[in-house]
């Protein structure tokens, strides 16, 4: 391996993960504090003066929406809320969405649900309004969706039927900053992040009366990481104890996505998941007709004789490499020839340039169904995501445009969808749950262990889809078989999949499924 490449890998490996969504509140779970202002409060020809003490804001407007046959009221809030220091001095102002039933007379019998995305650097509005929340944006299945306008409807897979929803944005992202002396840097970091979010959720839940309610914490991609060591530091710091977590696209062990040099973990955990890109395009000599029979092929090859392979390293002849690339190209689609030249270990970059090559097509990473022109046709790495860019402008006006207009929170500031720079100064570092003697790769498997152990009634779902290649579905398997829980709590780990990508709600059917998974998940750790 020549040190261009292996710069490009070690530059892949640290790519930030993303995505995330938003929120809902009551009456009284909407009453902001006293020292709340309106957001509209400032005169528009208000001479600038001394910079005034930061303050809550909030706007808090009633809806319908028909779920299931029934006709719900809610009550939506947009606010902030600010997290101070130990001397009391604001820190951060934290905004988030809140969708809060209007008929609950008992709050205790009224789940909620705190609900995030990712990144790190990524605001919470792909579940808020791909997902969960009460409107939906509309945006085209495995293509790229055209520009606005964009088409806003009522989510009939809302969530808001089986919980009470706070959808947050966490600092740097959405309309949340740090306020007073503090700055960024002091909230973007894996311990930084899960105290500020705590904070928010204990602030929240004193402020509302949601104490009793039943508790769920939902997050995506690094907000499966987050959700780990949040709900782990909530139980154990703030005695506020989980029902359920939820882990859409989950990842808690950063290794396992590495491609790192001399280890070839990852490449046994994608293996699954280029057979499955490779067989939805077609490119199989002989492609089989069910997808699930062939993964679980792919999953016995991986775990098995390919690893045993790869863990022969230099020792591996030519004539056993030249059968392990006649086995992957059966998995792949890719040629022989470049399995061998790639010396059996494609990453993830490689093969999402390589698989449609020959159409000069890009596949994408968030969802490998989505596939875009490839510019260097000669490129060995993929140059963008087609997955991403087909839909990010689409969540971007369309939330813009509802918080504006529906929900009538207008700030001048920036909504940011996606902050890269968090991603590129996020503090790795973690000190909770359990640490190896040598640091490694930010791993939260440990806070998950502690939290399960601490809470034996905590259950936890995972929704993993087919085409992500963001956090594959095998390596997800992996973690959670290797927690070494004992038997009554590795029963409380439920797995659902879906034939679609990291945001398998952008597929119809799959959102569906979703909500279904989620709802019932949400009822039976609920009633245990």
């Amino acid at each position: 391996m020549n040190m261009e490449m292996m710069k490009r890998i070690l530059r892949f490996s640290g790519v930030a993960l993303m995505l995330g969504l938003i929120y809902p509140v009551h009456v009284t779970a909407q009453e902001p504090a006293k020292d709340a202002k309106p957001i509209d409060a400032k005169p528009a020809d208000a001479k600038p003066g001394p910079e005034a003490p930061p303050k809550e804001e909030s706007s808090v407007t009633d809806h319908t929406i028909r779920l299931g046959g029934q006709t719900i009221a809610y009550k939506a809030g947009a606010s902030t809320i600010l997290l101070k220091d130990d001397k009391g001095e604001p820190t951060a102002s934290i905004y988030s969405t809140a969708y809060t039933r209007s008929d609950v007379k008992d709050l205790s019998q009224r789940p909620i649900a705190f609900i995030y995305n990712g990144g790190p650097g990524s605001s919470s509005i792909w579940l808020h309004m791909g997902a969960f929340g009460p409107r939906r944006v509309v945006t085209a299945d495995a293509a790229a969706t055209p520009p606005a306008p964009y088409k806003l409807v009522d989510n009939t897979d809302c969530l808001l039927d089986k919980a009470d929803l706070v959808f947050i944005d966490p600092v740097g992202t959405g309309f949340s900053r740090p306020v007073g002396k503090a700055q960024n840097k002091d909230f973007w970091g894996v311990d930084q992040d899960v105290k500020s979010l705590a904070q928010f959720i204990t602030i929240y839940v004193s402020r509302n009366n949601r104490w009793n309610s039943p508790k769920f914490l939902i997050g995506e991609s690094y907000g499966t990481f987050r959700s780990a060591a949040l709900g782990d530091y909530l139980q154990t710091h703030d005695r506020l104890y989980i029902n359920g977590i939820v882990l859409i696209s989950n990842v808690l062990d950063l290794r396992t996505l590495g491609f790192l040099p001399g280890d070839d973990m990852s490449y046994t955990f994608y293996l699954p998941s280029y057979a499955a890109s490779a067989w939805y395009y077609k490119v199989l000599k002989d492609r089989p007709d069910n997808l699930e029979a062939f993964l679980a092929e792919a999953r016995q090859y991986a775990s098995g004789d390919y690893a045993a392979s790869l863990m022969k390293g230099s020792k591996l002849t030519d004539a056993e490499k030249a059968e392990v690339a006649k086995k992957l190209a059966r998995f792949t689609g890719l040629s022989e020839d470049y399995l061998v030249k790639a010396n059996l270990r494609v990453t993830l970059p490689q093969f999402n340039a390589e698989l449609q090559r020959s159409r000069g097509l890009t596949i994408g990473r968030y969802d490998s169904r989505f596939s875009g022109p490839t510019y260097d046709l000669l490129t060995e790495n993929f140059e963008y995501d087609p997955s991403f860019s087909a839909v990010a402008g689409a969540f971007t006006a369309g939330f813009n445009s509802y918080v504006r207009e529906d929900l009538k929170y207008s700030p001048e500031r920036n909504y940011e969808s996606i902050n890269g720079e968090a991603g590129r100064n996020w503090d790795w570092k973690h000190t909770a749950g359990t640490q190896p003697f040598f640091p490694g790769a930010p791993n939260v498997e440990g806070d998950l262990i502690e939290a399960m152990l601490e809470n034996t009634h905590l259950q936890v779902q995972v929704e993993n889809g087919y085409f992500d290649m963001a956090t594959p579905f095998f390596a997800t398997e992996y973690t959670m078989d290797h927690l070494g829980l004992p038997e009554k709590l590795q029963k409380h780990i439920h797995l659902e999949y879906y034939t679609a990508g990291h945001m398998m709600y952008l597929h119809s059917d799959d959102l569906a499924k979703l909500k279904s998974n989620v709802g019932s998940f949400i009822e039976n750790a609920t009633k245990q």
